[in-house]
Formats: C-alpha cells, structure tokens, sequence
C-alpha cells in the first residue's frame, strides 16, 4: 500500500509583504486623487518630498546596518509610509515638515526597533504626532476646499503657487488659501450651537461636501482592500460602529453641543485612521477578538480627545494609544487552541 503525499489545503495563494504593500498604495490612489482635487497640487508636492526623504532615510538606516539596500527597499513598506504621512500633513506645509516628519518615521519609530515587522507603533503616527505638537501653526495651516459652486467658492493653488507656499513659505499667499478645518471650527463655537455654526460658517454651507468625498474616497479604498483579504474587517468596523454609536448618544442626549455621527465619521481623518492606519498588522492586534477591541479603543478615544481635548481630529493620538496597549489586548484576547478548552492566558490557563 503506497502513502498519497498531498500539499494542505489551507493555504490557497501566496503573499508577501511587497505585495501586500502595493495593494495598500493601489488604495490610497482614490484618496490622493481626492486630495488634490479638492485641496490643490500640493498634496503630489508633499507625496514626491516624503517619499524622496523616506526612501533616502531608509537606505541610510539599511546601509548603516549592514543590510541590502534593494532588497529592503524593494518591500515598498518606506513608500506607505511616505504615502500615509503625506497624506496627513498640510498640502501647503513647508518643505522641511515633511523631511523632518520622514526622518522620525523611518529612523526613529521604524529602523531603531529593527526595521519593518518590530516597530511598536505605527510610523507614519509617530512622525505625525510629533509634527503637531512641535510645530502646530504649519500642522493646522490646512487649505481651504475647492467648491464646485461657480465664482463664490473658493480656488486652489496652482502649481506655480504651490511650489511657492512649500519652498518658500510665503505668509501673505498661505492666509489666502488656509482656513480652520470644519472639526476645528465646530470645536471652536465662541458660544454659538453646533446648529447655528452649521447655518453661519461659509467653510461648513460650501466645503462639507469636499470633505464628504474625500472620506468616501479613502472607505472606496478601504472596502477593496478587505475585499483583497489585506485585511479583516474587524478593527475598521469596530472604529466606525463605536465612534458612530458613541457621537449619536452625545448627540441625541444635547445636539446643540456636540457634533453628529455622520460628521464625526465624515469631517476628519476617521476614515483613513480605520481602513490604512490601524490595519497596521505590526502595530495593532492579531487575534479577531483583539482587533475588534483595539478598534472599539480607537473609536472611543476619537470622540473624547475631538470633543474634550486640544486636538480636533484626535486621529494619530487615538491610534498611538491604543498601539500601547495592543500587547495587553493580545494577552487577554488569545483564542482558544484547538483540543483545549479555553485560551491560554499564562500558568492559570494552561
């Protein structure tokens, strides 16, 4: 009787991390796209400065090591995160924000832990973070949304100007296409109701919509990529459904006063946060119990740090956070190991 050596089925195609990270790239074209539409050409600007400096930093981290150059580099993880924060920052920053921002990011929050598959936090949110706190004016200075609404709406930056707020920071053209963002503005009511805001300010009447689109843009993005199995639907589901159910009590308990869900997930960055930033698989949770805790934190901080804290969008620090406490989540959300009959959480559950 012959033995029949058959291959497992549980493995159905390869995949690595290069490609893993082009399909993410793939999905953010839509965003970036969004972008530079709504908010002028300096988004392209900041994309071609971070991902000039990034993929510089990394191979000066990758030589510095010891390590082939073109082979790491070739895992396109550097490019993501050159893309993410790129995406993050003013379209308008000044040149240095993003070179600054690229140098945290790939030497400090990524090649110091040992490069892609150690790093604790996410990169792209460290360098983010610490844009902001160090240096808030160039980090808030956000464009004004081009309006399809004829003459009244406001224009964006030609190339020419661009080039100009970005190499040579000019004050006088950065206050004619810079304004509050609306989570800013309805944060900031000087006494007014979140109604009578929504009523009275020109950026929310015209610019809203932009903003709409450009988070339909990133969920557009974020739906192909669970429809490729990048990734699971947990965590992002987990960040929209408690971030919408928390906002719509807020809202329903005293709506003059706090911002409705729909905005909440619509407004800001939240979008871009669940489907490309917290999917991170390095820095997040591993187990599907895990991730869909994880995603509940980063969905209830969100809404905290907007409504109570200095920081409208709340974004980078929500994820960091919670990228804290990932280890912990792993630890009490293991799954149960086939044959026994709960989870191992150490000697007592052995």
């Amino acid at each position: 009787m012959s033995l029949i050596r058959m291959s497992s089925p549980h493995v159905t195609r390869s995949n690595t991390s290069s490609g893993v990270m082009q399909l993410v790239i793939l999905a953010m074209i839509p965003g970036i796209l969004a972008l530079t539409l709504f908010f002028g050409w300096g988004t392209l600007i900041q994309v071609a400065i971070c991902l000039a400096s990034g993929l510089a930093f990394e191979a000066l981290a990758l030589k510095m090591r010891g390590l082939p150059i073109s082979r790491y580099l070739g895992d396109y993880s550097a490019t993501v995160t050159a893309l993410l924060l790129a995406v993050s920052i003013p379209p308008s920053a000044p040149l240095w924000i993003g070179i600054v921002g690229m140098f945290v990011a790939i030497l400090f929050a990524k090649q110091v832990y040992g490069g892609i598959g150690n790093n604790p936090f996410n990169p792209a949110m460290v360098a983010y973070a610490l844009l902001l706190v160090s240096f808030p004016v160039q980090m808030t200075s956000w464009n004004l949304p081009y309006v399809l609404s004829g003459s009244e709406g406001w224009s964006i930056p030609a190339i020419s100007e661009s080039l100009s707020l970005i190499f040579a920071g000019s004050s006088e053209m950065m206050d004619a296409y810079t304004g509050a963002t609306p989570l800013d503005i309805l944060r900031n009511r000087d006494g007014f109701t979140t109604e009578e805001m929504w009523r009275s300010n020109q950026t929310l009447i015209e610019g809203a919509a932009a903003y709409h689109a450009l988070s339909a843009a990133w969920f557009m993005g974020g739906i192909y990529l669970i429809y490729k199995k990048v990734f699971t639907w947990h965590t992002p589901v987990s960040i929209l459904a408690t971030l919408g159910l928390v906002s719509a009590i807020a809202y329903g308990v005293d709506p003059s006063n706090f911002v409705d869900p729909f905005n909440h997930l619509t407004l800001g960055a939240t979008m871009l946060a669940a489907f490309f930033i917290a999917t991170d698989p390095v820095s997040s949770a591993t187990s599907n119990r895990g991730r869909i805790v994880f995603g509940m934190g980063i969905g209830l901080l969100i809404f905290i740090i907007r409504t109570w804290g200095n920081y409208p969008d709340a974004v980078a620090f929500s994820v960091l956070l919670m990228n804290l406490a990932a280890p912990m989540i792993d630890h009490y959300t293991q799954p149960r190991s086939y044959g026994h009959k709960r989870a191992r959480l150490g000697p007592k559950g052995e």
